[in-house]
């Protein structure tokens, strides 16, 4: 037998150090995919597999009389084409909503029961009403124009406020008025007083606009039918295999183990792919009736129509404050845009996430949401990154900087006097929540440290002697992360010496492998390059809710160092065999089991090993391999401080973006380079939707925003450097103490770019454009400042 010396302990812990937690290791996978090495879903192709395109609506709404398929299925290469009849024959469940939410009657959410295909009634542009598969994309894309639609338009709604007035267009003869769901959260009473007693009251009215969420890879699937098993597998990009299972075989109405999903590389999903679609239905069906794999692609500017969407809010936004600007209330009122059918979490962040946040930093002693959650002849909603979140501190941060203004306040000395303070954690928000841990005041003074505040007067007057406006905005966020649900830690060591990592979040695109590996190693020792991520197939990861909320790695964090330990505790017992000493004279550090007060150890790895090669008495393990699901890990609360300064030209209304700077409260940061590339991501998307970005329907609800010709995304042209700095107070509610940062770079950004166009702004008199600041609306309100002046 080989005892490892203290040298070989110390050579341990040395890689400890190298790729230990707070190490800022490169991503383990950026090598494949920067070499175009990664394999996506359509990279996949299975012998024999035919093509599917889907039929859809152009009616945003219309009753369907009729379907002609004849000339489509004679044409050349056509192997079926089916309707919403044929699936509904199938028995198919309908996609619903499974959150527990209630109106303020007590009554529950409404359900769309939307089916894969429509057979009733179209309700928005887009609309699946049939589909083709045939030998080759090409002859399935002849067929599908050759399917003939007779539909008799009936009037369409977009708006979610003009679709709740009587007389508006009805999605739904169940849903009175189209509005699922009337949220209310707060005492009215008690938040309606503090308004009366108030010295003063700030009000706004807000658009959050509706964004598209443009994934570099479209959705996909390539579906088969095993008629020996009775079992479906579908090849598809995900957010999470085991949830969406359970979601799938729910809809197939067959039991979970009688589907397979697979997912390989996901290019971008931001909350969008975590649902199951009708395209998913359709393909699979067609794989059982044909008796071969089916393939579908979805293309850009079907995606614009079929991916779900996100924001989409119209909110009355309210704060009473005392004499000296103390915060005593606010409200959140309005409508948010559901779109035609509702699946997924979609009226969460419309409504529970976007109330949950709305507080923020901030002590606001009373709060009432009031949202009704409309339906509307528009494509359905769902997730987008912070889902609720940004939203809602976008909402009280136009609050603050509104209410200074009227006050008189400064507007970073009216946050000073309202922030939560550290002696007062655990803070019960008026949200509902109880914040565990933070520091706001120091993160926001480090914030105005590192962007240089102090001298933006004199960038102000530099700018303006090159006929430019300047502006700049401090704002502070803060999030609730995803509800709490169980995690999978599963940990395999294999004969190779490779060691499985087996969670049930997914990675598209945050870069798992290194963080979770740099955790194992922590824990267990292993070697950083031996430690390999399974999370894509949900044959092996049977349990787990998915990535989404920022949770990653609080929840798989969790289920990781639990798996750790019970791994050292079947260790501990296999080293006392090899060893021959008592289980409790073995201690395991640096990846080790030693013998108490002696230099005799054995290795984690070389201890694997022997239990794979050889036989062992019973009683001990014979391997170190362990199956575990955490329980539900709390939610935790990322938060930060952001500040913009932007020039805009008054000629051109054209803003640029010239400082940007943020520190952030992550907890507990595993791997500082991941953090800052995921902060930089939030940030573009938050500068998208801030100053070009927006979703639009013509009063007949045809989308006019359907292309890249026609929606404008950032580029890098658009975005500045980024000065990035941190303020960790470690979260005390998850082991590792860490609180997620995946969103956060959207629930900052929002705010802060449109505060400070604002704040350039001001001169004129400005107080107020929405979403999206775009050179257009700009230079308008600047024309319309200069024509009231005059």
């Amino acid at each position: 037998m080989q005892e490892h010396t203290k040298s070989s302990t110390l050579e341990n812990a040395i890689a400890l150090q190298k790729y230990g937690v707070g190490q800022p290791v490169r991503r383990k996978e950026d090598d494949t995919l920067v070499r175009g090495k990664g394999r996506y879903t359509d990279d996949f192709n299975l012998p024999g597999q035919a093509h599917a395109v889907i039929v859809r609506s152009t009616h945003a709404h219309g009753v369907i009389r009729g379907i002609g398929l004849d000339a489509a299925k004679a044409m050349p290469g056509v192997l079926g084409v089916w309707t919403g009849t044929d699936l509904n024959a199938a028995g198919y469940g309908p996609f619903t909503c499974g959150l527990p939410l209630k109106s303020r009657d007590g009554s529950p959410l409404h359900q769309t029961n939307r089916h894969p295909l429509a057979t009733d009634k179209v309700r928005f542009v887009g609309d699946p009403v049939a589909f083709v598969v045939a030998e080759t994309l090409a002859q399935a894309r002849d067929a599908a124009e050759a399917v003939e639609l007779d539909i008799e338009p009936l009037p369409a709604v977009t708006d979610p406020e003009e679709a709740a007035k009587p007389g508006a267009p009805q999605l739904y003869d169940h849903i009175p008025n189209n509005v699922a769901l009337d949220y209310h959260y707060g005492d009215a009473e008690k938040v309606n007083a503090a308004f009366a007693s108030a010295a003063h009251v700030t009000k706004v009215d807000i658009e959050n606009t509706r964004v598209a969420v443009v994934s570099m890879e479209p959705r996909v699937g390539l579906a088969s039918y095993d008629k020996k098993t009775e079992r479906y597998t579908i090849q598809m990009p995900t957010q999470g295999v085991a949830g969406n299972r359970a979601n799938l075989a729910k809809n197939l109405k067959v039991p979970n183990d009688k589907v397979r999903i697979l997912t390989a590389n996901v290019g971008g999903s931001f909350g969008m792919k975590n649902v199951n679609y009708p395209e998913y239905m359709c393909i699979l069906y067609a794989a059982k009736a044909l008796g071969r794999p089916v393939k579908w692609l979805d293309e850009r500017s079907t995606s614009f129509l079929s991916d779900s969407h996100g924001r989409a809010q119209k909110i009355h936004a309210e704060l009473a404050l005392d004499a000296e600007g103390h915060f005593l209330a606010a409200k959140l009122s309005g409508y948010g845009n559901l779109g035609a059918y509702i699946t997924g979490v979609a009226p969460s962040p419309l409504s529970l996430n976007t109330g949950k946040n709305f507080s923020s930093v901030y002590r606001t002693p009373l709060m009432a949401i009031d949202i009704k959650t409309v339906l509307t002849n528009t494509t359905l909603m769902g997730a987008y990154r912070g889902a609720g979140r940004p939203e809602a501190n976008y909402y009280m941060e136009r609050l603050i900087d509104r209410a200074a203004d009227e006050m008189g306040i400064n507007r970073l000395t009216l946050r000073k006097r309202n922030f939560i303070k550290p002696n007062q954690m655990p803070f019960p928000a008026s949200s509902g929540v109880t914040y565990d841990s933070g520091d706001f005041q120091a993160v926001f003074s480090k914030a105005l440290e590192i962007s240089d505040h102090e001298n933006f007067a004199k960038r102000k007057k530099d700018s303006k002697k090159a006929g430019k406006l300047r502006g700049i905005a401090v704002g502070s966020y803060l999030e609730v992360t995803a509800p709490p649900s169980p995690e999978l830690g599963k940990i395999v060591f294999d004969p190779d010496g490779s060691v499985q990592l087996i969670t049930g979040t997914l990675d598209y695109g945050q870069g798992h492998a290194t963080p979770f590996a740099q955790v194992l190693c922590a824990q267990l020792g292993v070697p950083f390059e031996s430690v390999k991520l399974v999370q894509g197939d949900s044959d092996i990861v049977h349990a787990g809710n998915g990535t989404g909320g920022s949770r990653s790695i609080t929840a798989s964090g969790m289920a990781i160092v639990e798996a750790s330990k019970l791994v050292i505790e079947k260790g501990k017992r296999a080293a006392a065999h090899m060893l021959e000493a008592a289980e409790a004279d073995i201690e395991f550090a640096d990846g080790s089991f030693t013998i108490a007060g002696t230099d005799r150890s054995i290795d984690i790895m070389e201890l694997a090993k022997k239990l794979h090669d050889g036989k062992v008495p019973d009683g001990v393990p014979d391997s170190l391999d362990v199956d575990h699901t955490s329980e539900p890990v709390p939610s935790a609360f990322p938060n930060g401080c952001h500040v913009a300064e932007v020039e805009i030209d008054p000629d051109t209304g054209v803003v640029q973006i010239v400082r940007y700077s943020a520190v952030n409260d992550f907890g507990t940061v595993i791997n500082p380079m991941l953090v800052a590339g995921q902060l930089h991501g939030g940030v573009v998307q938050g500068i998208g939707q801030a100053l070009m970005e927006h979703v639009r329907y013509d009063e007949s609800g045809q989308p006019i925003t359907g292309s890249l010709m026609d929606y404008a995304l950032p580029r890098a042209e658009d975005v500045p450097n980024m000065t990035v700095g941190d303020h960790p107070v470690p979260a005390t509610t998850n082991p590792l103490g860490s609180k997620g940062c995946g969103e956060a770079g959207c629930a900052g950004s929002l705010s802060t770019v449109v505060n400070a166009v604002l704040d350039a702004l001001s001169d004129y008199g400005i107080k107020h454009i929405d979403m999206p600041l775009t050179p257009e609306r700009v230079w308008r309100a600047i024309q319309d400042a200069k024509g009231k002046a005059a």
